[in-house]
Parts: structure tokens; sequence; C-alpha cells
């Protein structure tokens, strides 16, 4: 793997703060991504990447958020207990 040293200061805050981007040649061509690793910007992770939109009405999130589903927490720890 190759290592790129940046030694921009402001560039390297603009990535730190952004959390990601993107790497193109002269002609516009994506060379790659780039993403802050977690312990350098935790709230990072918390965000959906650059651009998204989301399907949902901000409506339908909050009926979301409010059903209930799945297992408790200490049914898995009972079910793993048993196994064994």
């Amino acid at each position: 793997m190759t290592t790129i040293t940046l030694t921009d200061p402001q560039l390297i805050e603009q990535l730190r703060r952004d959390g990601a981007g993107e790497f193109r040649d002269p002609s516009g061509r994506v060379l790659g991504r780039f993403t802050v690793e977690p312990d350098e910007a935790p709230e990072a992770l918390l965000l959906p990447p650059p651009g998204f939109v989301s399907p949902f009405t901000d409506e339908q999130r909050r009926e979301f958020r409010k059903q209930v589903s799945g297992r408790s927490h200490a049914d898995v720890l009972r079910d793993l207990k048993a196994r064994s």
C-alpha cells in the first residue's frame, strides 16, 4: 500500500471536518475515496455520506422510532448462555 503524507494544514483540517472526501486526477476521474479513521472523528460515523438523501420523510422516520420489534437484550443473553 502506498502512503501519502499530507502537509497542507488547511487540507488536513478540511478532511477532518468533513469526515470523508474523494481524490481525483486532473481530468476528474475518481482515484479513491477517503474516510477519517474512527478514533480521529467518531462523530463522522454518525453522519450519512455526503450527498445522501433519505428515501423516508421526517414523519416516516418518527413513526419508525416508535415501533418496537425484535428481541430483548435479556432474551439474546439467555439464548447465548444456553448455547455454551
